[in-house]
Formats: C-alpha cells, sequence, structure tokens
C-alpha cells in the first residue's frame, strides 16, 4: 500500500518461531484467510486506547481474520519513553502522559497508579499473558483484557502476582494451572519466542500490526500507530484481494452480553454514534436491569448483568 507512509512490507516471518499445538486454533486458523499479528506491550496505554477499533473490526470483518498477540519484549520500554513522550521520565509524567491518551483516544486510562504504586518492569505481566496462552488463544485475550482493567482502571500494579491472579479468576481461567504455568519453562519459552518475532520482524514501537494472508509467500503488511478505521479495512482488501463483505449488523445487546464489560467510547465506535447518544441507548438497558453503570475517574464502563 502506497497511500500511507507507515505501512511497509514485512518479510513473512511466521515460520521463525511457533508454539501453536491446539487443535481449535489450527482450525480457525485454516478456516479464515488472514492473520494480524499484532504486537502490545501490556503497560502501553496506546495498545490499551486500540480496544475499540480492535472491536469494531471483530463485530464487522471478524470473518476474515485471527488475531495473534505478541508481546513485544525488550524493547526501550514502550512508547512514552520514546518519540513523541521522550521527555516522559518521572512519575508525574507518567501520569500526565496517561492523562492525555485519555483525552485523545477516549479509552478511560488512569495515570495514578504511577504516583500510588509505580510499576518497575512489564517482564512479569507480559510472562503471565503467555502462562493464560497456555490455556488456549481465547483465555489468553481475556486475561489480557482483565490485566489492563486491573492496570488501566483500577490503578493495580499488575506486577503482583496476587494481582495476577485476580485477573485469571476474573478471566475465567484454570487458577491453579495459571499459578504453575506462571513459574514453567513453558511460559517462559513463548515469551522468548514473542522477544524473538518482534527482533525479526523490526518492530520497535507498540502498537505495530502485521497483516498476512495465507499465502506464505506473499509479504504481510506492517502498520504502527493508530490511524482512522478506514485505513484498517483497505489493509483487509488489499490482502484478500476483494472487496470484504460486513458482517449482519450485531444489536446492542448482544455485543454487550459477547463483551460483558466496555466503555462507553467502544460502543460509540463500534455502532458509529456520538457518546452522549451511546450512553443515551446504554441507560435505557441500564432501567431494563440488562447493565450495570460503572463509573470510572476518565470514563463510564457498563456491566451486563446475565
Amino acid at each position: 500500500m502506497s497511500h500511507h507512509e507507515n505501512q511497509t512490507n514485512c518479510n513473512d516471518k511466521r515460520g521463525i518461531c511457533s508454539l501453536d499445538s491446539d487443535t481449535d486454533d489450527q482450525k480457525q486458523k485454516k478456516r479464515k484467510p488472514l492473520e494480524i499479528y499484532t504486537f502490545i506491550d501490556p503497560l502501553c496505554p496506546e495498545c490499551w486506547a486500540f480496544e475499540p477499533i480492535l472491536k469494531k473490526l471483530q463485530v464487522e470483518y471478524g470473518q476474515y481474520f485471527r488475531i495473534r498477540f505478541i508481546v513485544a519484549g525488550k524493547l526501550e520500554a514502550w512508547n512514552l519513553c520514546r518519540g513523541k513522550y521522550k521527555g516522559a521520565q518521572s512519575r508525574e509524567d507518567l501520569a500526565h502522559v496517561w492523562r492525555k491518551i485519555t483525552e485523545t483516544f477516549g479509552m478511560p486510562c488512569d495515570g495514578d497508579v504511577w504516583l500510588e504504586d509505580p510499576i518497575t518492569s512489564s517482564y512479569t505481566p507480559s510472562l503471565a499473558i503467555k502462562a493464560a496462552e497456555l490455556q488456549g488463544p481465547q483465555a489468553g485475550v481475556r486475561f489480557l483484557r482483565k490485566l489492563r482493567e486491573h492496570l488501566f482502571l483500577n490503578k493495580q500494579n499488575v506486577t503482583k502476582e496476587d494481582i495476577l491472579i485476580s485477573c485469571a479468576q476474573r478471566a475465567g481461567l484454570d487458577v491453579k494451572e495459571f499459578k504453575q504455568d506462571l513459574h514453567s519453562k513453558g511460559a517462559a519459552k513463548a515469551l522468548r519466542c514473542d522477544m524473538q518475532t518482534t527482533k525479526e520482524m523490526d518492530v520497535d514501537l507498540v502498537p505495530t500490526f502485521v497483516f498476512f494472508n495465507d499465502n506464505v509467500d506473499e509479504e504481510g503488511i506492517k502498520v504502527t500507530g493508530h490511524y482512522p478505521y478506514h485505513i484498517y479495512v483497505q489493509i483487509l482488501e488489499d490482502m484478500l484481494g476483494f472487496k470484504p463483505e460486513r458482517q449482519p449488523p450485531m444489536s446492542l445487546e448482544h455485543f454487550l452480553k459477547k463483551y460483558e464489560f466496555v466503555a462507553s467510547i467502544e460502543v460509540a465506535v463500534v455502532f458509529d454514534l456520538e457518546i452522549d447518544e451511546a450512553e443515551k441507548q446504554l441507560k435505557k438497558l441500564v432501567l431494563k436491569q440488562k447493565l450495570e453503570l460503572v463509573p470510572m475517574k476518565y470514563g463510564n464502563f457498563w456491566r451486563y448483568l446475565e
């Protein structure tokens, strides 16, 4: 693609280091023609802020792609300490930057964790993500979401094992197995694999996305950072070789049931609404006792009630 300077070809490195052995995962991989390598750091607020767009892609075009999360280890930290955030070195600076990211992208992100219980490294939460994934790809996705909620919303230090265990419980994991895997060679090997893939694909900022199709001889397309939604849809079209069809519209209630705990901005982005209109519709479901409002410091969340 030539219409965006940050979109680059990326050699197909999918054979570098693969730990996939789950039969259902392999079936899903065969069924869907595209795979998106999503490079993240668990402490990166911009990765968290990408959640609304990622949900919209999944809701509208999820039949075409599978997401594989790669923990981008051994970066110089994450975007906060690089590029436009290079000056953010003190705890106060980091807290301020997190607030600015909330203002820019709309996804609530409470930087006071840096003032109240600062985090020293992303290694342990990164390892925990890999430990969760040993219970299957979807278990890993659920765990990553809960870890981010604990960190960005509840200001909890996700390097602490008791917090990670709480994330595992809330994600519906087998907690006993998770505790064992957290200290296992398997999780450590999976994290080293991610670090190797990050290096081989020349990823030095997060979030970064590499789109691959099912032709292993064809190069992928790498995109770093946040862009308008239509850019990602265009990449899907380019990689597929045809215009993808949107899935039938999902009802708001079905969306909430599927994701269980979402921000107003996620609903607004997925359903193409202004925040005020999204919250008006969400409040109607509160009155019907389908939802619970969970106010956060920088925005509202909504919990689906079974």
